[in-house]
Protein backbone atom coordinates (compact mmCIF):
# COMPACT_ATOMS: atom_id res chain seq x y z
CA UNK A 1 0.00 0.00 0.00
CA UNK A 2 1.82 3.36 -1.30
CA UNK A 3 1.65 5.95 1.79
CA UNK A 4 0.51 9.29 1.44
CA UNK A 5 3.89 11.39 0.69
CA UNK A 6 4.18 8.37 -1.92
CA UNK A 7 0.43 9.04 -3.52
CA UNK A 8 1.32 13.02 -3.27
CA UNK A 9 4.59 12.51 -4.72
CA UNK A 10 2.88 10.55 -7.91
CA UNK A 11 0.42 13.84 -7.63
CA UNK A 12 2.51 15.94 -8.48
CA UNK A 13 2.64 17.39 -11.90
CA UNK A 14 3.67 21.42 -13.85
CA UNK A 15 0.82 23.22 -12.26
CA UNK A 16 1.79 21.80 -8.66
CA UNK A 17 5.00 23.49 -9.18
CA UNK A 18 3.64 26.56 -10.55
CA UNK A 19 1.75 27.12 -7.16
CA UNK A 20 4.57 26.96 -5.54
CA UNK A 21 5.71 30.58 -5.10
CA UNK A 22 8.33 30.08 -2.09
CA UNK A 23 9.67 27.02 -3.97
CA UNK A 24 10.18 29.45 -6.51
CA UNK A 25 11.72 31.77 -4.90
CA UNK A 26 14.31 29.28 -3.68
CA UNK A 27 15.30 27.90 -6.97
CA UNK A 28 15.84 31.80 -8.13
CA UNK A 29 17.70 32.66 -4.58
CA UNK A 30 20.24 29.39 -5.41
CA UNK A 31 20.66 30.10 -8.74
CA UNK A 32 21.37 33.96 -8.18
CA UNK A 33 23.83 32.59 -5.49
CA UNK A 34 25.74 29.95 -7.77
CA UNK A 35 26.03 32.70 -10.31
CA UNK A 36 27.79 34.97 -7.96
CA UNK A 37 29.88 32.02 -6.85
CA UNK A 38 31.42 31.54 -10.41
CA UNK A 39 31.66 35.60 -11.06
CA UNK A 40 34.13 35.43 -8.22
CA UNK A 41 36.24 32.37 -9.80
CA UNK A 42 37.14 34.96 -12.37
CA UNK A 43 38.47 37.40 -10.32
CA UNK A 44 42.46 37.56 -10.29
CA UNK A 45 44.43 38.32 -6.97
CA UNK A 46 46.26 41.46 -6.86
CA UNK A 47 49.14 41.65 -7.64
CA UNK A 48 50.10 38.51 -9.83
CA UNK A 49 50.45 38.11 -13.34
CA UNK A 50 48.24 36.36 -15.45
CA UNK A 51 49.89 35.20 -18.30
CA UNK A 52 53.04 33.60 -16.35
CA UNK A 53 50.96 31.82 -13.82
CA UNK A 54 48.70 30.36 -16.65
CA UNK A 55 51.92 29.39 -18.35
CA UNK A 56 52.92 27.74 -14.92
CA UNK A 57 50.53 26.03 -14.15
CA UNK A 58 49.88 24.37 -17.54
CA UNK A 59 53.01 22.66 -16.46
CA UNK A 60 51.18 20.99 -13.24
CA UNK A 61 47.61 21.01 -14.45
CA UNK A 62 47.71 16.86 -14.64
CA UNK A 63 48.62 16.80 -10.96
CA UNK A 64 46.90 17.39 -7.54
CA UNK A 65 46.73 21.18 -8.51
CA UNK A 66 44.48 19.73 -11.27
CA UNK A 67 42.10 18.02 -8.82
CA UNK A 68 42.17 21.56 -6.31
CA UNK A 69 41.33 23.12 -9.43
CA UNK A 70 38.21 20.75 -9.88
CA UNK A 71 36.98 21.36 -6.37
CA UNK A 72 37.44 25.15 -6.96
CA UNK A 73 35.65 25.19 -9.81
CA UNK A 74 38.53 26.34 -11.81
CA UNK A 75 39.34 29.29 -9.87
CA UNK A 76 43.02 27.54 -9.02
CA UNK A 77 43.72 28.02 -12.98
CA UNK A 78 42.91 31.36 -12.86
CA UNK A 79 44.45 32.14 -9.26
CA UNK A 80 40.98 33.72 -8.63
CA UNK A 81 39.80 34.48 -5.25
CA UNK A 82 37.75 32.19 -4.85
CA UNK A 83 41.32 29.64 -5.13
CA UNK A 84 41.05 27.86 -1.83
CA UNK A 85 37.37 27.23 -2.46
CA UNK A 86 35.36 25.64 0.17
CA UNK A 87 37.62 22.76 1.08
CA UNK A 88 39.10 24.71 3.98
CA UNK A 89 35.74 24.46 5.25
CA UNK A 90 35.24 20.72 4.64
CA UNK A 91 38.87 19.96 5.98
CA UNK A 92 37.73 21.54 9.43
CA UNK A 93 34.27 20.06 9.43
CA UNK A 94 36.11 16.44 9.21
CA UNK A 95 38.37 17.72 11.92
CA UNK A 96 35.61 19.01 14.40
CA UNK A 97 33.49 15.74 13.68
CA UNK A 98 36.25 13.80 14.66
CA UNK A 99 36.87 14.97 18.06
CA UNK A 100 33.18 15.17 18.59
CA UNK A 101 33.92 11.05 18.86
CA UNK A 102 37.19 11.47 21.07
CA UNK A 103 36.27 14.76 23.04
CA UNK A 104 34.11 14.50 26.37
CA UNK A 105 33.40 17.96 26.19
CA UNK A 106 32.09 18.48 22.22
CA UNK A 107 30.35 14.88 22.34
CA UNK A 108 28.40 16.26 24.94
CA UNK A 109 27.37 19.34 22.98
CA UNK A 110 26.30 17.33 20.30
CA UNK A 111 23.88 15.86 22.83
CA UNK A 112 22.34 19.17 23.62
CA UNK A 113 20.54 19.22 20.32
CA UNK A 114 20.04 23.04 18.54
CA UNK A 115 22.58 25.01 20.56
CA UNK A 116 25.16 22.58 21.05
CA UNK A 117 25.38 22.17 17.17
CA UNK A 118 25.71 25.99 17.23
CA UNK A 119 28.56 26.17 19.28
CA UNK A 120 29.98 23.00 17.40
CA UNK A 121 29.33 25.06 13.87
CA UNK A 122 31.34 28.40 15.59
CA UNK A 123 34.52 25.85 16.23
CA UNK A 124 34.31 24.83 12.62
CA UNK A 125 34.30 27.99 11.50
CA UNK A 126 37.50 28.80 13.71
CA UNK A 127 38.97 26.13 12.51
CA UNK A 128 38.29 27.42 8.68
CA UNK A 129 39.70 30.90 9.38
CA UNK A 130 42.51 28.78 10.54
CA UNK A 131 43.35 26.03 8.12
CA UNK A 132 42.25 28.68 5.44
CA UNK A 133 44.78 31.09 6.25
CA UNK A 134 47.46 28.68 6.74
CA UNK A 135 46.86 27.61 3.39
CA UNK A 136 46.63 31.06 1.89
CA UNK A 137 49.96 31.77 3.13
CA UNK A 138 51.51 28.73 1.85
CA UNK A 139 49.87 29.76 -1.92
CA UNK A 140 51.49 33.15 -1.61
CA UNK A 141 55.09 31.99 -0.42
CA UNK A 142 54.75 29.30 -3.38
CA UNK A 143 53.76 31.99 -6.14
CA UNK A 144 56.57 34.19 -4.64
CA UNK A 145 59.29 31.06 -5.64
CA UNK A 146 58.16 30.92 -9.14
CA UNK A 147 60.00 33.20 -11.52
CA UNK A 148 58.30 36.40 -12.78
CA UNK A 149 54.67 35.36 -11.48
CA UNK A 150 54.70 38.10 -9.05
CA UNK A 151 55.24 41.53 -10.29
CA UNK A 152 56.55 43.11 -6.25
CA UNK A 153 56.92 40.28 -3.63
CA UNK A 154 56.93 40.92 0.00
CA UNK A 155 55.16 40.90 3.01
CA UNK A 156 52.51 43.19 1.69
CA UNK A 157 51.35 40.44 -1.27
CA UNK A 158 51.73 38.30 1.07
CA UNK A 159 49.62 39.56 3.59
CA UNK A 160 46.93 40.90 0.35
CA UNK A 161 46.77 37.30 -0.58
CA UNK A 162 45.85 35.83 2.58
CA UNK A 163 43.26 38.21 3.04
CA UNK A 164 41.72 38.04 -0.59
CA UNK A 165 41.89 34.21 -0.13
CA UNK A 166 40.47 33.65 3.02
CA UNK A 167 37.94 36.26 2.49
CA UNK A 168 37.14 34.26 -0.50
CA UNK A 169 36.60 30.80 1.86
CA UNK A 170 34.69 32.59 3.80
CA UNK A 171 32.14 34.10 1.91
CA UNK A 172 31.52 31.18 0.25
CA UNK A 173 31.10 29.29 3.52
CA UNK A 174 28.37 32.22 3.93
CA UNK A 175 27.06 31.60 1.14
CA UNK A 176 26.88 27.95 0.97
CA UNK A 177 24.92 28.58 4.46
CA UNK A 178 22.19 30.74 3.16
CA UNK A 179 21.78 28.58 0.04
CA UNK A 180 20.99 25.99 2.74
CA UNK A 181 18.74 28.09 4.99
CA UNK A 182 17.20 30.21 2.30
CA UNK A 183 17.36 28.01 -1.35
CA UNK A 184 17.21 24.25 -1.88
CA UNK A 185 19.26 22.84 0.72
CA UNK A 186 23.03 21.44 -0.03
CA UNK A 187 24.47 24.44 -0.05
CA UNK A 188 28.01 23.24 -0.11
CA UNK A 189 27.40 20.30 -1.99
CA UNK A 190 25.96 22.63 -4.24
CA UNK A 191 28.84 25.14 -4.70
CA UNK A 192 31.33 22.09 -5.43
CA UNK A 193 28.98 21.10 -7.80
CA UNK A 194 28.24 24.32 -9.94
CA UNK A 195 32.30 24.25 -9.85
CA UNK A 196 32.39 20.77 -11.50
CA UNK A 197 29.26 21.11 -13.82
CA UNK A 198 30.46 24.40 -15.46
CA UNK A 199 33.72 23.07 -16.79
CA UNK A 200 32.09 19.73 -17.95
CA UNK A 201 31.60 21.17 -21.77
CA UNK A 202 35.31 22.36 -21.92
CA UNK A 203 36.42 18.73 -20.58
CA UNK A 204 34.75 16.91 -23.25
CA UNK A 205 35.40 19.75 -25.63
CA UNK A 206 39.59 19.25 -24.70
CA UNK A 207 38.94 14.92 -24.88
CA UNK A 208 37.88 15.19 -28.26
CA UNK A 209 40.42 17.88 -29.28
CA UNK A 210 43.08 15.01 -27.97
CA UNK A 211 41.02 12.67 -30.44
CA UNK A 212 41.01 14.67 -33.43
CA UNK A 213 45.18 15.45 -32.41
CA UNK A 214 45.55 11.98 -32.43
CA UNK A 215 46.64 11.57 -28.69
CA UNK A 216 43.47 9.70 -27.79
CA UNK A 217 42.36 6.65 -30.56
CA UNK A 218 39.20 6.30 -31.68
CA UNK A 219 38.14 3.59 -29.28
CA UNK A 220 39.75 4.68 -26.44
CA UNK A 221 37.72 7.98 -26.93
CA UNK A 222 34.30 5.61 -27.40
CA UNK A 223 35.48 3.07 -24.32
CA UNK A 224 35.51 6.38 -22.01
CA UNK A 225 32.00 7.74 -22.98
CA UNK A 226 30.69 4.11 -22.51
CA UNK A 227 32.76 4.23 -18.94
CA UNK A 228 31.14 7.53 -18.40
CA UNK A 229 27.64 6.54 -19.02
CA UNK A 230 27.75 3.28 -17.16
CA UNK A 231 29.24 4.82 -13.86
CA UNK A 232 26.29 7.07 -14.50
CA UNK A 233 24.07 4.18 -14.10
CA UNK A 234 25.96 2.33 -11.26
CA UNK A 235 25.23 5.62 -9.36
CA UNK A 236 21.62 6.28 -9.82
CA UNK A 237 20.91 2.39 -9.24
CA UNK A 238 22.89 2.63 -6.01
CA UNK A 239 22.23 5.85 -4.47
CA UNK A 240 18.44 4.83 -5.11
CA UNK A 241 19.16 1.31 -3.75
CA UNK A 242 17.33 0.99 -0.16
CA UNK A 243 17.03 -2.14 2.26
CA UNK A 244 13.80 -1.45 3.75
CA UNK A 245 13.33 -3.04 7.30
CA UNK A 246 9.63 -4.45 7.83
CA UNK A 247 7.92 -2.64 10.99
CA UNK A 248 4.74 -3.89 12.38
CA UNK A 249 2.12 -1.59 14.98
CA UNK A 250 -0.34 -3.35 17.37
CA UNK A 251 -3.52 -2.84 17.37
CA UNK A 252 -4.75 0.33 19.37
CA UNK A 253 -8.21 1.02 20.94
CA UNK A 254 -8.70 5.06 20.93
CA UNK A 255 -11.92 5.53 23.22
CA UNK A 256 -14.49 3.08 21.56
CA UNK A 257 -12.95 2.53 18.18
CA UNK A 258 -10.09 -0.44 17.13
CA UNK A 259 -7.76 0.40 15.07
CA UNK A 260 -6.21 -2.48 12.96
CA UNK A 261 -2.53 -3.21 13.17
CA UNK A 262 -0.23 -1.49 10.67
CA UNK A 263 2.90 -1.91 8.93
CA UNK A 264 5.46 0.16 7.71
CA UNK A 265 9.20 0.58 6.48
CA UNK A 266 12.44 1.34 7.20
CA UNK A 267 14.70 2.31 4.78
CA UNK A 268 18.36 2.14 5.04
CA UNK A 269 19.97 3.56 2.12
CA UNK A 270 22.82 1.15 0.90
CA UNK A 271 25.13 4.58 0.47
CA UNK A 272 24.14 6.38 3.84
CA UNK A 273 27.15 8.93 3.98
CA UNK A 274 26.11 9.87 0.51
CA UNK A 275 29.25 11.85 -1.73
CA UNK A 276 30.41 13.41 1.75
CA UNK A 277 33.43 10.17 1.66
CA UNK A 278 34.85 10.82 -1.60
CA UNK A 279 34.88 15.20 -0.94
CA UNK A 280 36.72 14.32 2.52
CA UNK A 281 39.22 12.56 1.49
CA UNK A 282 39.75 14.67 -1.75
CA UNK A 283 40.11 17.45 0.52
CA UNK A 284 42.27 15.72 2.94
CA UNK A 285 44.55 14.69 -0.06
CA UNK A 286 44.70 18.59 -1.26
CA UNK A 287 45.28 20.29 2.40
CA UNK A 288 49.45 18.62 2.63
CA UNK A 289 49.76 19.36 -1.40
CA UNK A 290 48.50 22.84 -1.75
CA UNK A 291 52.09 24.52 -1.25
CA UNK A 292 54.35 21.55 -2.31
CA UNK A 293 52.24 21.79 -6.18
CA UNK A 294 53.74 25.65 -6.51
CA UNK A 295 57.07 25.02 -4.86
CA UNK A 296 60.30 24.44 -6.71
CA UNK A 297 60.76 20.84 -6.06
CA UNK A 298 64.89 21.21 -5.93
CA UNK A 299 64.63 23.19 -2.91
CA UNK A 300 62.41 20.86 -1.25
CA UNK A 301 64.21 18.00 1.36
CA UNK A 302 64.43 14.44 -0.19
CA UNK A 303 61.89 12.96 2.08
CA UNK A 304 59.74 15.60 1.27
CA UNK A 305 60.43 15.57 -2.83
CA UNK A 306 59.60 11.39 -2.05
CA UNK A 307 56.29 11.90 -0.29
CA UNK A 308 54.97 14.52 -2.89
CA UNK A 309 55.91 12.59 -5.43
CA UNK A 310 54.48 9.25 -3.90
CA UNK A 311 51.26 11.33 -3.34
CA UNK A 312 50.45 12.65 -6.75
CA UNK A 313 47.81 12.03 -8.82
CA UNK A 314 47.61 8.33 -10.15
CA UNK A 315 50.19 7.18 -8.16
CA UNK A 316 49.76 3.71 -6.16
CA UNK A 317 50.67 5.45 -3.00
CA UNK A 318 47.91 8.02 -3.45
CA UNK A 319 44.78 5.44 -4.79
CA UNK A 320 45.42 3.15 -1.53
CA UNK A 321 45.30 6.68 0.83
CA UNK A 322 42.67 7.94 -0.77
CA UNK A 323 40.40 4.47 -1.12
CA UNK A 324 41.03 3.67 2.55
CA UNK A 325 39.88 7.33 3.29
CA UNK A 326 36.92 6.71 1.46
CA UNK A 327 36.25 3.61 3.21
CA UNK A 328 36.81 5.40 6.99
CA UNK A 329 34.86 7.97 6.10
CA UNK A 330 31.78 6.16 4.67
CA UNK A 331 31.36 4.07 7.78
CA UNK A 332 32.14 7.58 9.90
CA UNK A 333 29.79 9.68 8.35
CA UNK A 334 27.21 6.81 8.40
CA UNK A 335 27.55 6.63 12.14
CA UNK A 336 26.87 10.51 12.55
CA UNK A 337 23.85 10.63 10.26
CA UNK A 338 22.38 7.28 11.92
CA UNK A 339 21.94 6.19 15.22
CA UNK A 340 20.51 2.76 15.63
CA UNK A 341 19.41 3.41 19.26
CA UNK A 342 17.45 6.54 18.75
CA UNK A 343 15.53 4.81 16.09
CA UNK A 344 14.44 1.75 17.92
CA UNK A 345 14.11 4.34 20.88
CA UNK A 346 11.49 6.26 18.85
CA UNK A 347 10.10 2.69 17.18
CA UNK A 348 9.52 1.78 20.79
CA UNK A 349 7.77 4.76 21.46
CA UNK A 350 5.43 4.60 18.71
CA UNK A 351 4.86 0.92 19.53
CA UNK A 352 6.57 -0.12 16.92
CA UNK A 353 8.39 -3.34 16.47
CA UNK A 354 10.58 -5.18 14.09
CA UNK A 355 8.89 -8.64 13.54
CA UNK A 356 10.95 -11.74 15.39
CA UNK A 357 12.87 -9.02 17.51
CA UNK A 358 12.69 -7.73 21.02
CA UNK A 359 12.29 -3.94 21.00
CA UNK A 360 14.74 -1.58 22.53
CA UNK A 361 18.23 -2.56 23.03
CA UNK A 362 17.92 -5.76 20.23
CA UNK A 363 16.19 -3.60 17.91
CA UNK A 364 18.92 -1.30 17.87
CA UNK A 365 21.50 -3.88 17.79
CA UNK A 366 19.86 -5.86 14.62
CA UNK A 367 19.61 -2.39 12.85
CA UNK A 368 23.18 -1.63 13.62
CA UNK A 369 24.39 -5.15 12.05
CA UNK A 370 21.93 -4.54 8.71
CA UNK A 371 23.24 -0.93 8.68
CA UNK A 372 27.06 -2.09 9.06
CA UNK A 373 27.04 -5.01 6.53
CA UNK A 374 25.11 -2.62 4.26
CA UNK A 375 27.79 0.18 4.19
CA UNK A 376 30.43 -2.27 3.26
CA UNK A 377 28.75 -2.53 0.07
CA UNK A 378 28.27 1.07 -0.20
CA UNK A 379 32.09 1.61 0.18
CA UNK A 380 33.39 -0.58 -1.71
CA UNK A 381 30.67 0.77 -4.70
CA UNK A 382 32.36 4.46 -3.73
CA UNK A 383 35.42 3.17 -3.66
CA UNK A 384 34.93 1.34 -7.40
CA UNK A 385 33.15 4.50 -8.70
CA UNK A 386 35.98 6.93 -7.36
CA UNK A 387 39.27 4.62 -8.10
CA UNK A 388 38.73 2.81 -11.44
CA UNK A 389 37.86 6.02 -13.41
CA UNK A 390 40.85 7.75 -11.96
CA UNK A 391 43.82 4.87 -12.95
CA UNK A 392 42.15 5.20 -16.17
CA UNK A 393 42.35 9.03 -16.72
CA UNK A 394 46.16 8.85 -14.62
CA UNK A 395 47.02 6.65 -17.91
CA UNK A 396 44.99 8.31 -20.68
CA UNK A 397 45.13 12.14 -19.95
CA UNK A 398 41.60 12.68 -19.88
CA UNK A 399 40.78 15.66 -17.91
CA UNK A 400 39.85 15.49 -13.80
CA UNK A 401 35.82 16.39 -14.91
CA UNK A 402 34.70 13.19 -16.23
CA UNK A 403 36.44 11.18 -13.41
CA UNK A 404 34.84 9.03 -10.82
CA UNK A 405 34.74 11.50 -7.90
CA UNK A 406 33.40 14.44 -10.46
CA UNK A 407 30.63 12.06 -11.92
CA UNK A 408 29.63 11.05 -8.14
CA UNK A 409 29.36 14.59 -7.09
CA UNK A 410 27.51 15.91 -9.85
CA UNK A 411 24.92 12.67 -10.47
CA UNK A 412 24.41 12.47 -5.99
CA UNK A 413 24.18 16.17 -5.71
CA UNK A 414 21.62 16.27 -8.51
CA UNK A 415 19.46 13.63 -7.06
CA UNK A 416 19.49 14.88 -3.79
CA UNK A 417 18.53 18.41 -5.31
CA UNK A 418 15.44 16.68 -7.12
CA UNK A 419 14.33 14.92 -4.01
CA UNK A 420 14.70 18.80 -2.26
CA UNK A 421 12.75 20.14 -4.92
CA UNK A 422 9.76 17.02 -4.49
CA UNK A 423 9.91 17.56 -0.92
CA UNK A 424 8.79 21.60 -1.28
CA UNK A 425 6.18 20.65 -3.45
CA UNK A 426 4.73 17.58 -1.16
CA UNK A 427 4.77 20.20 1.60
CA UNK A 428 3.11 22.32 -0.68
CA UNK A 429 0.28 20.04 -1.26
CA UNK A 430 0.08 19.06 2.21
CA UNK A 431 -0.38 22.84 3.38
CA UNK A 432 -3.33 23.24 0.18
CA UNK A 433 -4.91 20.12 1.35
CA UNK A 434 -5.11 21.45 5.14
CA UNK A 435 -6.42 24.99 3.77
CA UNK A 436 -9.09 23.19 1.36
CA UNK A 437 -10.36 21.18 4.87
CA UNK A 438 -10.34 24.16 7.37
CA UNK A 439 -12.84 26.05 4.11
CA UNK A 440 -14.77 23.04 3.82
CA UNK A 441 -14.91 23.10 8.01
CA UNK A 442 -15.88 26.45 8.12
CA UNK A 443 -18.70 25.89 5.22
CA UNK A 444 -20.32 22.95 7.68
CA UNK A 445 -19.87 25.30 11.08
CA UNK A 446 -21.93 27.51 9.22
Amino acid sequence: MASAAEQLASNLNFSTFAKAEDLKKRLWFTLGALLVYRLGTYIPLPGLNPEAFAQAFQGQSGGILGLFNMFSGGAVERMAIFALGIMPYISASIIVQLMTSVVPALEQLKKEGEQGRKIINQYTRYGTVLLGAMQAYGIAIGLESGSGLVGDPGWFFRISTVISLLGGTMFLMWLGEQITSRGIGNGISLIIFAGIVAALPSALAGTLELGRTGALSTPLILAIIVMVVAVIALIVFVERAQRRLLIQYPKRQVGNRMFQGDTSHLPLKLNTSGVIPAIFASSLLLLPATLAGFANTATLPGWATAIVSALSHGQPLYMLFYGGMIAFFAFFYTAIVFNPKDTADNLKKHGGFIPGIRPGERTAEYIDFVLTRITVIGAIYLIFVCILPEILISQTGVPFYLGGTSLLIVVSVTLDTVAQIQGHLIAQQYEGLIKKSKLRGGKRGR
